[in-house]
């Protein structure tokens, strides 16, 4: 809109580059670029207003506590003032005006403003902006604010979840980069709330190795809410031909045997992702005799209000090239085992689960496969509508490293690899702990581990190189001590349904363990007490290489490693600091006045 200029800007933060932009809204009338470093962030908002705009930052998306900056152009002269508002969405001007205004300009048609602010304000009114997701809110209007305040907005509002200081990987490739398409066929979406639909298809025939270095989603329009997340596994090479390009819906009881040797997860996709470009040095290798041939394409359809007569044609982009990188990537899933076994009570507004990929799977398979270790160089956290945040801790010789990644604002509808900003070596004999904290407070019943996006996941993905034999690095609680958390003593056996049956106490007579559970009159102590109690229960290890087979340690039943107490964050730290100094400063402010004061009488005495 306005004449092209560089995206860089002097004054505070010379040096800084614009080097990310993202639209807000889906018309493209709010757009925004950024740029940081390790202290302060830079923003241009171009919104296509004469009036104001509004920019903020909020815990939820919604208008409530959140940190807002307003700003236009008034006859010539750009304004900016910082606002926030309470827990009643009513709008105060902030007593701390964190926000420095750098430019602003207007045309017939468009209203730019640049602004930037501390990373850590130090200010309760304002947002701490880190890694994690950043939930922006965004309005404008067609007048200016006046002396009585903005004029609301109307509809001329929205949000969008980012990552402002992990913003994700280049979409930038070499100009004629080949590509293939993994592609849905008209696939007809049941009426129903979750449907796991799975695909065989096949990779392109080629006569030499090749790297996979893009992956993009291609999400039919009009269905950003209904295709919420893609997997790509790899399947057994020796699959019939007739095979490809059957699909059926997955984890059905009818599905075909074919389906079930699809067991290696090759990339996954969720919603809100834009793509993943792999690292110049990295890619998944195919072409060769023991890369994917055949793989299983999994697209999970969330479809809470029941639509009927969808039809879906969503899919997978995959850019490939003949010049090689040095490193084959590959992935590897760790967390808590997907099971009925993982279970969250009602009422908690903080429930925390973790999955354990243990030293001694870790310890096993990278002594076999690559005693100097692996290299991590993205992460993504999975859990569903109950996820609040999830951390995918790090730990060598029991002292805990910086987490591998972490999003302490987690959003369901916002799931991509995040590139890590350094990779992460992991080592022959290191733990991985996959930790998710939920909110359940609405609900009335067990929140169980499973499919569902009503059900619970906790997991994280990591792509790494070079590639090696694992697939899954996974742990799930024992069932028997959570049961007896309960009250119940026995179980029916033989064990021939599932889920199984209590057979005493009388009070669970009959009823199937999940029964069993919502039954149980869970208060939020109880659920407190179980949580402690679920975290110190031991551990059953899923440790699985490529394709079906086991690292000897899967399957062993091991007590959880002892963690030590976490290091409070640079963040509290630092405004603990500021907080200590201005007090400092208050005191010695203090104690010069009462000396000229004393000194002031002496004289006059």
């Amino acid at each position: 809109v306005f004449e092209t200029r560089p995206w860089s800007f002097g004054g505070t933060n010379k040096g800084t580059r614009f080097v990310h932009s993202a639209a807000l809204d889906a018309d493209g009338r709010y757009n925004i670029k950024w740029g940081f470093d390790e202290s302060t962030i830079t923003f241009e908002v171009e919104v296509e207003t004469r009036g104001y705009i509004g920019f903020g930052l909020s815990p939820t998306g919604a208008m409530s506590s959140s940190d807002i900056v307003i700003g236009g152009v008034l006859k010539g002269s750009p304004y900016l003032l910082d606002y926030y508002t309470d827990s009643n969405r009513k709008v105060h001007k902030d007593a701390l005006q964190s926000y420095q205004l750098l430019y602003g300009r207007e045309n017939d048609t468009h209203t730019v403003l640049a602004f930037s602010r501390n990373l850590q304000t130090c200010d309760d009114n304002d947002k701490v902006i880190t890694g994690s997701t950043v939930r922006v809110i965004w309005a404008f209007h067609a007048e200016d604010v006046g002396l009585s305040g903005p004029v609301y907005h109307g509809t001329n509002r929205g949000r969008k979840s980012l990552r402002l200081l992990n913003p994700g990987t280049s979409s930038s490739i070499p100009a004629g980069t080949a590509f293939f398409d993994l592609q849905n066929k008209e696939v007809p979406v049941p009426h129903k709330d979750t449907t796991y639909w799975c695909q065989i298809l096949k990779f392109p025939e080629l006569k030499k190795k090749h790297h996979i270095i893009r992956i993009e989603p291609m999400i039919q329009k009009g269905h950003g809410n209904l295709v919420h997340h893609i997997l790509l596994y790899q399947c057994d090479s020796n699959l019939n031909k007739s095979e490809i390009n059957r699909g059926h819906e997955c984890y059905h009881p009818n599905m075909p045997d074919s389906f079930f040797t699809c067991e290696t997860v090759l990339f996954a996709w969720a919603i809100g992702g834009e793509g993943f470009t792999y690292p110049p040095h990295a890619g998944m290798s195919i072409g060769t005799s023991i890369d994917p041939v055949y793989v299983q394409m999994e697209i999970h359809f969330d479809n809470p209000s029941l639509q009927r007569g969808i039809v879906d044609s969503s899919g997978l982009r995959l850019y490939y090239s003949p010049s090689l990188r040095r490193y084959d990537a590959g992935v590897i899933e760790t967390g808590v085992w997907v099971s009925l076994y993982h279970m969250l009570p009602p009422g908690m507004q903080d429930y925390i689960t973790e999955g354990h990929c243990t030293q001694e799977c870790l310890q096993e398979s990278l002594d076999s496969e690559m005693h100097s270790g692996i290299h991590v160089f993205a992460v993504l956290l999975h859990a569903h509508l109950a996820g609040r945040a999830i951390r995918a801790r790090h730990f060598r010789q029991q002292v805990e490293l910086q987490p591998l990644a972490s999003d302490d604002q987690f959003d369901f509808n916002f799931q991509e690899f995040q590139p890590l900003s350094q990779e992460r070596i992991i080592l022959p004999g290191d733990s991985l702990i996959t930790e998710c904290r939920y909110n359940t407070k609405g609900r009335m019943n067990m929140t169980w581990g499973g499919l569902s996006t009503r059900d619970e996941m906790c997991l994280s993905y990591l792509l790494y190189y070079p590639r090696v034999n694992l697939a899954r690095c996974e742990s799930l609680p024992e069932i028997t001590g959570q049961l007896k958390f309960i009250g119940v003593k026995e179980i029916q056996e033989p064990v021939i349904t599932w889920p199984f049956v209590i057979k005493s106490p009388k009070k669970y007579s009959n009823l199937s363990f999940t029964e069993a559970m919502d039954k149980y009159k869970w208060t939020r102590k109880r659920g407190k007490a179980f949580n402690d109690i679920v975290r110190k229960l031991p551990i059953n290890v899923r440790c699985s290489k490529i394709g079906q087979d086991e690292w000897s340690i899967q399957g062993m039943i091991i007590s959880p490693p002892e963690l030590k107490s976490e290091q409070t964050s640079a963040a509290v730290v630092a405004c603990r600091n500021v907080s200590e100094i201005q007090c400092g400063c208050s005191f010695v402010l203090l104690l010069t006045a009462c000396l000229l004061l004393i000194l002031q009488t002496c004289l006059h005495l």
